[in-house]
């Protein structure tokens, strides 16, 4: 698909807002985004959690690691799908708010359960809480932000998301080294997650629902009100004109309660959609959740003692952090299509190296270190450029009436491969060995570079109503 024309949208877009409306939307955007810390520790946790984990005085096998890790992705499967309709219908700010009541008490449920049973039950509905915020933070940003900023606004939920890794992975190492003999050491750690809950909720409580979501359920007057506090009083004015223009010919509150599933019958809608699915796919298939969730594992595979891979761990998350600090910055200046070519590209060389290497070295006192630099090369791609275009996009491309609802639904396909290779990855290793393993996640990233190549729009410096009328022009 050839890139989208320049839009209309103001030049001015983002660029002229004064102090106070900047200092707000700073605001809008740390408290938001504790929703993304959520999932990023919720999903990083797991990882120095699981070699402690004892039932009965028994370590869990390769199946049950499996199962206890991928019980989070399967809830956040069906969160992201439930989430995107919930927010179409209910509002960005309500389903945040209604979500870090679930983050809270999942948090707390998974820390005290007696058995692999409850713990994989707590574990499932703290996944509706992730996939419910991995959709509904981008969009509540996404619709809060100037055209001009949004690239860099979106993505900082993304750091957020790594920023909660990295702390999970600190924290895990912390305790371990604090406790490392108690049999409750996993315990703590996945406790401390229900700390950021209590901020989202209370920070939700004192923010605006999105203004795109309340023009498009006819209620003007608090959607001109919501714009006037982020933007200056001509953009704001200007901007909501253009809402209220794309959405006119959609009957007043109406709009989320038509069927979804039949907008996708139209040609470019579902183009676009399909576009959608299939960045969600790529961003999953690149293998870094197996990184991610089994990161200690990995390292003392290639042949570091726990303790060792689990400060290894640490090294992971601070390279994700600074990543994507380098990814927000590009974001600025370069187009979301390039951005992800590269980062793919940067990935499946990876993927191919540790392969190459964990055979060649097996054995070798140099393979765990070999593994951490390549691991850590990995994720400087993945975090700095695959990761934060993924998600911007999939909160940008789809057309208003049905954003969450697309949204939703990419992020459920999302989930749903996230899950097979948290699943798969340990059982993966066991039958095939890590070279083997990292050889077929080369294979998958070479049809993921194939497939943005030949495939992907470009999005950025417009906004979201021009982009719709873009893509509608080009069916």
């Amino acid at each position: 698909m050839s890139e989208p024309s320049t839009s209309t949208a103001s030049p001015r877009a983002g660029g002229g807002l004064p102090s106070p409306s900047r200092r707000y939307l700073r605001t809008v955007t740390v408290l938001s985004t504790f929703g993304g810390l959520l999932f990023g520790y919720d999903t990083g946790v797991i990882s120095g959690a699981l070699p402690f984990m004892r039932f009965a005085d028994a370590a869990l096998t390769p199946l049950q690691e499996g199962i206890v890790v991928s019980s989070l992705l399967v809830g956040a499967a069906l969160g992201s799908f439930a989430g995107g309709r919930i927010a179409d219908r209910r509002g960005r700010r309500t389903l945040l708010l209604w979500l870090a009541a679930v983050f809270f008490v999942a948090a707390v449920g998974c820390a005290v359960a007696p058995s692999i049973a409850v713990l994989v039950t707590t574990r499932f509905v703290l996944g509706i809480a992730v996939g419910g915020a991995s959709v509904t933070v981008p969009l509540y940003l996404a619709e809060m932000s100037p055209a001009a900023r949004r690239g860099r606004l979106v993505t900082q939920n993304e750091l957020m998301i790594v920023s909660g890794q990295l702390a999970a992975f600190t924290v895990n190492a912390l305790i371990a080294s604090v406790f490392p003999d108690n049999d409750g050491v996993w315990r703590w750690m996945l406790a401390v997650a229900s700390i950021p809950a209590v901020v989202l909720y209370f920070g939700m409580l004192v923010l605006p629902e999105s203004p795109r979501w309340l023009i498009l359920h006819g209620r003007f007057s608090e959607g001109l009100a919501a714009l006037r506090r982020v933007r200056e009083a001509d953009e704001a004015s200007s901007e909501f004109d253009e809402i209220q223009a794309h959405a006119a010919p959609q009957t007043p509150g109406t709009a989320p309660r038509r069927s979804a599933f039949s907008e996708l019958a139209v040609p470019w809608v579902r183009r676009i959609f399909l576009i959608g699915i299939g960045v969600a796919m790529v961003q999953q298939l690149t293998g870094v959740n197996s990184i991610m969730y089994y990161g200690v594992q990995i390292l003392q595979l290639a042949g570091f003692d726990q303790q060792a891979a689990l400060v290894g761990q640490i090294a992971n998350g601070v390279i994700s952090v600074l990543a994507t600090f380098v990814g927000i910055w590009l974001l600025g200046k370069v187009g979301r299509r390039p951005m992800l070519l590269t980062g793919l590209v940067g990935t499946t060389v990876s993927l191919l190296l540790v392969g190459v290497f964990s055979s060649a070295l097996d054995g070798s006192p140099a393979l765990p270190f070999v593994v951490l630099g390549l691991t850590i090369t990995f994720l400087a791609f993945q975090q700095g450029a695959v990761s934060p275009v993924t998600w911007l996009l999939l909160a940008e491309i789809f057309p208003a009436r049905i954003r969450g609802f697309a949204f939703g639904l990419a992020a459920l396909v999302l989930w749903l491969t996230n899950f097979l290779v948290g699943f798969l990855f340990p059982q993966l290793v066991d039958a095939l060995g890590i070279s083997t393993t990292f050889f077929l996640f080369f294979a998958v990233g070479i049809g993921g570079v194939v497939f943005v190549k030949l495939c992907l729009p470009e999005t950025r410096g417009r906004s979201l109503e021009a982009l719709e009328r873009d893509f509608q022009l080009r069916r």
